[in-house]
């Protein structure tokens, strides 16, 4: 079976939406990359740090998923990241109302040994500087290394960033990051310009409107499923990176045919995140329901054509 290693933040979030506001809960990229990714048959382990503050029940939810935690850092008297956000009516803008980096400011990643030949390996939103330090622990080149980011580290940290673009065959960002980080408007030249800083593959995620996946010539388009009711669009991406990286560990093929299959597993899975308030869509996801809505994004895009 193959191995899926993680990297990320396992937090505490608060969210407020137009249809209501949580108190402290589970979340943190890693958490929902590990819960997405969960869905395939692979073996997945968290590198990440939480305080002591956090709570037993959330370390086996992840394990009982089947995820390994032993590179979970448990820092005596600490405090567990934490970040609160105000989305506004479109939920597509949103205001950070607090960001407290607590254990997550020293934090030093160690990979477990039997996770440093993993096959695949999913950077989560972090600083570059401990996504290269993950890198560098690993003894076997993996099949595919995917890498997260945001417009936050090309702001401050944009050296580093590139760095680690090097060492990366798929980058997955949003298209405001893309026009950011290429200086290009057009997202096609966007591609062309991040893939000439190394990734052989660039995802761009558009939200409500799908995502492009660029290889060289290759493009592929696909959307995102319509919904009666958005509540938390929070995580969604990292949903997207997990059940992106997940699908590809459990197949071992990273050529541009399974990467637009993950696309789509990566998109389903998401759909279901937005639903609820954090982690509560992901937490009790059953089989059925993904099989079920991977028929609706069948449906949704396939047609027959004639041409004449």
């Amino acid at each position: 079976m193959s191995k899926l290693l993680i990297i990320g933040t396992v937090a505490f979030d608060a969210i407020e939406t137009p249809f209501g506001k949580t108190d402290k809960i589970l979340g943190g990229a890693a958490t929902y990359i590990g819960l997405s990714a969960a869905h395939f048959n692979v073996n997945s382990a968290i590198v990440s740090v939480v305080g002591n503050d956090f709570p037993q029940e959330y370390l086996d939810l992840l394990a009982n998923k089947n995820i390994d935690i032993s590179g979970l850092e448990i820092v005596k008297d600490g405090k567990t990241f934490f970040w609160s956000g105000l989305y506004h009516n479109d939920l597509n803008s949103r205001d950070t109302l607090d960001t407290q980096l607590n254990v997550l400011a020293d934090f030093n990643p160690v990979v477990p040994q039997n996770y440093k030949d993993a096959d695949v390996v999913m950077l989560g939103n972090l600083h570059p500087n401990i996504q290269i330090s993950v890198l560098d622990q690993l003894t076997a080149k993996p099949k595919l290394v995917v890498l997260d980011t945001m417009n936050f580290w090309m702001d401050c940290a944009l050296d580093e960033l590139k760095q680690v673009l090097k060492r990366v065959d798929v980058i997955t960002i949003n298209d405001e990051e893309a026009r950011q980080l290429s200086g290009e408007y057009s997202l096609v030249k966007a591609a062309e310009v991040i893939q000439e800083m190394g990734p052989k593959f660039v995802v761009i995620k558009k939200g409500e409107h799908g995502a492009l996946l660029f290889n060289n010539e290759q493009v592929f388009f696909a959307p995102a499923l319509p919904l009666k009711e958005v509540f938390d669009p929070t995580g969604a991406g990292d949903t997207f990176a997990g059940g992106f990286s997940g699908y590809l560990a459990q197949q071992g093929d990273v050529s541009f045919h399974h990467m637009k299959n993950a696309i789509i597993h990566g998109s389903n899975l998401a759909s279901f995140c937005v639903e609820k308030f954090g982690t509560e869509r992901m937490k009790n996801l059953d089989k059925e329901e993904v099989n079920a809505r991977l028929q609706q994004f069948k449906m949704l895009t396939q047609f027959d054509i004639e041409l004449t």
